[in-house]
């Protein structure tokens, strides 16, 4: 690395940590009226909001008042998104490089009208917005902030069950469904199913013994920039990691390492916020789903291991033309922009007394605790539209403890085999509309929104318990509020 490039990394670091620093927390109060909705509730991206038909494409308008040009870089984006790679050589080298081994070949596969991925079925169907994530316990105590992953031996950080002609794919997943009864109030009966996971057809020999699995499915695009516009300092305000208000909720930021500004940073994105910018992520999607060489991950032969050898001397697409790499800077920038600047859809039905009534009992049942429902974004973001935003995305984007029912025994970086970060909740009710599913939760499992309720455990087992005790109406009343989110 060039002297010029660490002085500009440490003076990054050092600006970003002066930021938290200095500033203020600038969060809005919460109300207590419920008789009407709050100013501007109706626009939960702010100005960025849409206010376009509500219809399949509901997640993949673009942010509103951007400018003539960026909307043609946020065009340029899109065609990104949606290209289909090839592997390689093919006479296109800018299109070229799939795999070898991958989850998609395109980002729009995984993330289908910019929206939430699935479960595949229990007959092995493999669909590319569900997956899932390996490692081995490290064995190096992990420090306070942070632990490491190491990947399987094998099969590396993430099976990828296809793979490009001449070259078997890593294996299968069968999931097979437990049904547990969740008896409710007012004689009602909901029967959530508990996912097992199995990975078979292995094609490269057994797993470590040791494997840690994780599943996951694609989570929906919508308001990203905005995310990361919410000030650390924000963050850190509604941080309790030692519960001193005795709430029985302790959200932490979990700090991870970002190999974009080689520093630890706030994590905000991801099932575990595992990752602090939409640019790293980016990479990570391109590198680890379709095999794709970026600046961050260099590596033509994508997550080929050592022990898969035929697969790593295949054929790649990094070119002297194009920064020596298959997904170069460019092609990362713009598909980024895209994804930072996907609106939010504006609220609908905000003035029915039922929801206003589902308001309320959301609030009183403990749910702002972890879904925090609004901030001001900072007035320096990576997006000029994003900047000093009030904005509701129903998250304080930290890490709970959500108990033994999800917990997936994997720690990341600093989230433990229990910890989530609280999913944002705007735009949840449209699922169904953009992308043909409403499954919830990170692995797909919550069939319905009340389903995902009643898989909540740890700290928000008061809240679960509210709502079990709530009379059949207040309950519809509650499922009616979060899905005019």
């Amino acid at each position: 690395m060039k002297p010029s490039q660490q002085l500009s990394i440490a003076s990054t670091a050092l600006l970003l940590m002066l930021s938290t620093l200095t500033a203020k927390a600038d969060i809005p109060a919460l109300t207590n009226d419920f008789t009407q909705p709050e100013a501007g509730e109706v626009y939960p991206g702010g100005k960025t909001s849409h206010t376009r038909r509500i219809d399949k494409w509901a997640y993949s308008h673009p942010t509103t008042h951007m400018t003539a040009e960026r909307k043609l870089d946020f065009t340029l984006g899109k065609a990104l998104f949606k290209r289909l790679w090839a592997s390689a050589p093919t006479t296109t080298q800018a299109a070229d490089g799939l795999g070898p081994l991958f989850n998609a070949r395109a980002c729009l596969q995984c993330h289908k009208g910019n929206g939430r991925g699935k479960p595949q079925k229990q007959t092995g169907e493999t669909d590319p917005s569900f997956f899932l994530q390996l490692s081995l316990p490290s064995p190096i105590k992990p420090q306070k902030t942070t632990h490491t992953l190491l990947p399987e031996p094998v099969y590396g950080h993430q099976l990828q069950p296809f793979a490009i002609r001449g070259l078997p794919g890593e294996g299968d997943v069968q999931i097979t469904y437990e049904s547990i009864r969740v008896p409710l109030a007012d004689d009602e009966i909901i029967t959530l199913r508990k996912p097992h996971y199995e990975i078979t057809q292995l094609n490269y020999g057994q797993l470590h013994p040791d494997t840690m699995m994780s599943p996951r499915i694609a989570p929906p695009l919508i308001g990203l920039g905005l995310l990361g516009a919410i000030h650390p300092q924000d963050l850190e305000a509604l941080a309790d990691p030692d519960d001193n208000d005795q709430n029985g909720i302790s959200g932490r930021i979990n700090i991870v390492w970002s190999q974009e500004h080689h520093a630890l940073m706030p994590g905000r994105f991801g099932w575990k916020a595992s990752t602090a910018s939409i640019n790293e992520q980016t990479q990570k999607a391109f590198f680890l789903d379709m095999g794709l060489s970026t600046p961050l991950f260099n590596s033509g032969a994508g997550e080929c291991t050592p022990a898969q050898t035929d697969c790593r001397f295949l054929p790649d697409g990094n070119s002297p033309q194009y920064e020596n790499l298959e997904a170069h800077s460019d092609i990362v920038h713009w598909t980024a922009l895209y994804t930072r600047n996907l609106a939010v859809p504006q609220r609908r039905k905000l003035n029915d007394p039922r929801v206003l009534n589902g308001k309320q009992l959301f609030y009183q049942s403990g749910c702002t605790g972890c879904h925090h429902p609004k901030f001001i974004t900072r007035k320096d973001p990576t997006d000029p539209e994003h900047a000093r935003q009030l904005i509701w995305p129903y998250t304080d984007l930290l890490l709970h403890d959500m108990g033994e029912g999800l917990a997936d025994h994997r720690p990341v970086a600093g989230a433990s085999g229990r910890e989530w970060r609280t999913a944002p909740l705007w735009g949840i009710g449209l699922s169904k509309t953009v992308n043909g599913n409403d499954y919830f939760l990170h692995d797909g499992r919550a069939r319905t929104l009340l389903e995902a309720i009643l898989w909540h455990g740890g700290e928000a087992a008061s809240s679960r318990k509210k709502v079990v005790n709530m009379t059949r109406m207040q309950r519809a009343d509650l499922i009616l509020f979060i899905e005019s989110l």
